[in-house]
């Protein structure tokens, strides 16, 4: 590979949260530069940090949580793209049977010890912080896919479901207004805890040594394209749908106009962003990474 060529892969499937990189490609701004940009769209489940630090790929796309929790030596944060409010969406009708500490069954695409007790965390703080008690036994984590309205909606096999993890309101949010669903959005801003529902772009040292050109450009590109999507939010919807080749829809002209009030520019690295949320992740034992380890991602 030449240092101008630079592979890029998501976190997860292709979608409006990474429209500056679907607009530096679609539009030809990164090639413009003199760059040539490789996007990954993964299949099914990419650990990207195990193919940074194998140095198969250039810079990867990721929540800043797995900064913590796949931390290794030579990872570098590039800069944080993407803001968006993220929790528990919990149905209307089932929030007196939480503030009731009743069991409630909450939907959710990845049922593990780590996501689980986070979103338990966010509900815990949420109950304490509004005056009442919430058993870890009566919260039950149940693992399904990323359909959450469809499953809130439908339940499954064992009963109905109270509410859905891992939402984020530019998806399941403006989803859930489209179909008159009646909800309260647990999340950062009505329970205490750091938001972490964001993407950050990260490297390694030793590919930022040895592509350090390439990598400004490419960030420096990929801030004016978030900018442009921003600034032209009819011009962003065109360059998706041209890009995804989806059918226009007036649900997903919601999703990408939410979206874009979230990106952020410029994509510069921040030691103080993630520092409270370092600290929760140490407080539950789920990542433990030192001020050095810290600092040195920056």
């Amino acid at each position: 590979m030449t240092n101008n060529t630079l592979t890029l892969t998501l976190e997860w499937f292709l979608n409006p949260d990474h429209l500056p990189f679907i607009a530096g490609i679609q539009t030809g701004a990164y090639q413009k530069a003199g760059l040539d940009i490789t996007m990954i769209e993964p299949t099914e489940h990419y650990d990207g940090f195990a193919e940074l630090q194998a140095g198969n790929i250039d810079l990867h796309v990721n929540e800043p949580i797995h900064l913590f929790e796949h931390y290794f030596d030579d990872l570098k944060a590039l800069g944080c793209f993407f803001v968006t409010d993220g929790g528990v969406m919990m149905k209307q009708s089932s929030m007196e049977k939480l503030h009731a500490n009743q069991p409630i069954r909450i939907t959710t695409p990845a049922a593990n010890s780590v996501t689980n007790k986070i979103g338990f965390e966010i509900l815990h703080r949420y109950a304490k912080q509004n005056g009442f008690e919430l058993d870890r036994d009566n919260v039950e984590f149940v693992e399904t896919d990323f359909q959450h309205l469809e499953n809130l909606q439908k339940g499954d096999a064992h009963g109905g479901f109270d509410g859905a993890w891992l939402c984020f309101y530019n998806f399941e949010g403006i989803e859930a207004n489209h179909i008159g669903l009646d909800y309260t959005f647990i999340d950062q801003n009505l329970s205490p805890y750091p938001n972490f529902s964001a993407l950050e772009l990260m490297t390694t040292h030793k590919t930022f040594n040895d592509k350090q050109a390439a990598i400004e450009q490419f960030v420096q590109v990929s801030t004016e394209m978030g900018q442009l999507c921003i600034n032209n939010p009819e011009q962003a919807r065109e360059i998706y749908y041209g890009y995804t080749g989806e059918k226009p829809s007036a649900l997903m002209d919601d999703i990408i106009n939410d979206t874009l009030k979230r990106l952020i520019t410029p994509i510069k690295p921040d030691n103080a962003r993630w520092l409270a949320l370092r600290d929760m992740l140490t407080k539950l034992d789920i990542a433990a990474v030192s001020d050095a380890q810290y600092a040195k991602l920056w």
